[in-house]
């Protein structure tokens, strides 16, 4: 069996089974069987340059292809959806928050509110921070 032949199943190989972890890893060490399988059918030359090859185009790719490739398919942050999306975000004091109720306008909806620090007390039209939603409640605080 030609060496070409012989550097052509490891390369498919490997890439099969990259498809098993997608860590783009043995992908790469495909590639440098791929141009192994390339240069033992054009120069037909020994056995160790074609390891050679797979040697030099594998950490090539380790070195330069994958970390990119890697940034790219791999999403940097999670969208923030539902009530973790509120946390952070500023609200408008329409009711008098104390301890026991209160209402605040947070992204054009109403929400009952009451403060972070139980002894607070925010009037109507004061900007506010939710800090957390506990249950259907804004748990805000007014910043100093």
């Amino acid at each position: 069996m030609p060496a070409a032949l012989i550097w052509f199943i490891v390369a498919v190989g490997l890439a099969g089974a990259e498809a098993l972890t997608g860590d783009m890893f043995l992908l790469m060490l495909g590639g440098g069987a791929l141009a192994a399988a390339g240069s033992s059918a054009i120069f037909d030359g020994p056995l160790w340059v074609d390891g050679a090859v797979f040697l030099v185009v594998s950490l090539l790719l380790l070195a330069l292809v994958r970390p990119s490739l890697r940034r790219r398919l791999t999403s940097a942050t999670a969208l923030e959806t539902g009530i973790e999306a509120l946390e952070g975000k500023k609200a408008l004091v329409l009711d008098q928050v104390t301890q026991h109720h209160g209402q605040v306008k947070l992204e054009g909806e109403v929400w009952t509110a009451r403060p972070l620090n139980d002894h607070d007390v925010y009037q109507p039209g004061d900007q506010v921070t939710v800090m957390h939603i506990d249950g259907a409640t804004a748990v805000v605080w007014k910043d100093a």
